[in-house]
């Protein structure tokens, strides 16, 4: 994807003057034409000038969210039970119709998502960190650009809180340790800086070549791994290439973040901006890759997935998730199948 922006770029670039009929509009379907969810507002208080202001970082942020999936399993079930069982908005949001849920490449994203065996595994995953924020700040660009009025796409009165539609919404930890609500402009904001210091952190982050290691392969050595190392100290992942213990740790929070982010893409601004500048396919690509990797690496859990779960169910029906992949274990297929249909799609 190294040229995947290129385009993004230079059409928002193009495009920052929108004049009248220009944008490209949804195609009604016979199951009417899908809309983008209302966004959330209570009343007159959802401004930035009440939410409590929240120094430089590091406070790291909250991870609660409402959660209500149904553990017990769905056998007996229908796609139609499944689907109302997520309480989504009518008409279903465009971004699951499955002609809409295309993407730019063809081909298994798992053949990028999977650790070359000579890669540490602590590596692997700095990099996987690296490479998804690149990704993903590249769309937030795009919802925080001013237009001519001086606003942005995303801003205090169009989303006053950071939320991924009407079932989720997520909290910023301030200075005291609270958890307080936020436009998502500011949450966003907020996050960037906290990811950012934690991939400059060097204690963190380590950039010393010196600390460098490869993976063990047993293909080039029989030693077992432990072998390796004095027996009585205690392993962590990416230990051996200067990574600190709670290395795992903190990229997990880094995901969780993340997928916030693309959850409130697709829940409030897939039409307008992304659809509009045909964007679509490039949020679409980057977003699924981002979920094999991050399932795949276990740096997200299933219920954690749970404000894009319909979107993980179509793709694991429409073969964009691979059978084996934990994505595609993750899916719930039959509400898959029933996407697929009120899409029309055979």
């Amino acid at each position: 994807m190294s040229n995947l922006f290129s385009g993004i770029n230079a059409r928002f670039r193009g495009t920052s003057t929108k004049a009248p009929g220009q944008n490209k509009s949804p195609v009604s379907t016979s199951n009417g034409q899908p809309n983008s969810p209302t966004n959330l507002s209570q009343g007159s208080q959802s401004s930035t000038s009440l939410a409590p202001k929240i120094p430089p970082l590091p406070s790291s942020p909250s991870l609660a969210q409402n959660i209500s999936m149904d553990d017990t399993g769905n056998a007996g079930a229908n796609g139609d039970d499944i689907l109302n069982s997520y309480h989504l908005p009518r008409p279903i949001p465009l971004w699951l119709n499955a002609q809409y849920a295309k993407h730019i490449v063809k081909g298994n994203f798992m053949t990028l998502s999977a650790r070359p065996k000579t890669v540490e595994q602590g590596e692997w995953i700095a990099h996987q960190v690296v490479e998804h924020y690149r990704n993903l700040w590249n769309f937030v660009r795009v919802i925080h650009e001013k237009e001519d009025d001086g606003n942005t796409i995303c801003n205090p009165q169009t989303c006053p809180r950071m939320s991924a539609g009407a079932n989720h919404s997520f909290t910023w930890l301030n200075s005291k340790r609270e958890p307080v609500e936020l436009p998502a402009y500011e949450y966003i904001t907020l996050m960037q800086r906290w990811i950012s210091g934690k991939i400059d952190d060097t204690n963190i982050f380590p950039t010393d070549t010196n600390g460098v290691s490869y993976a063990h392969n047993p293909s080039i050595t029989t030693t077992p791994l432990s072998q390796l190392s004095n027996p009585g100290d205690k392993e962590w992942v990416g230990k051996r290439s200067g990574f600190p213990e709670n290395f795992v740790d903190v990229c997990q929070t880094i995901f969780r973040q993340m997928f916030r982010v693309y959850a409130h893409l697709y829940w409030a601004h897939f039409i307008d901006p992304f659809y509009h500048l045909n964007l679509e396919k490039q949020l679409n690509s980057c977003f699924s890759h981002f979920v094999l990797t991050a399932c795949a690496l276990d740096m997200l859990k299933p219920q954690e997935l749970e404000p894009m779960q319909p979107l993980i169910d179509l793709w694991a029906t429409n073969g964009t998730f691979p059978p084996g992949s934990k994505a595609y274990e993750y899916a719930n297929h039959k509400a898959g199948e029933r996407l697929m249909q009120l899409s029309n799609v055979a």
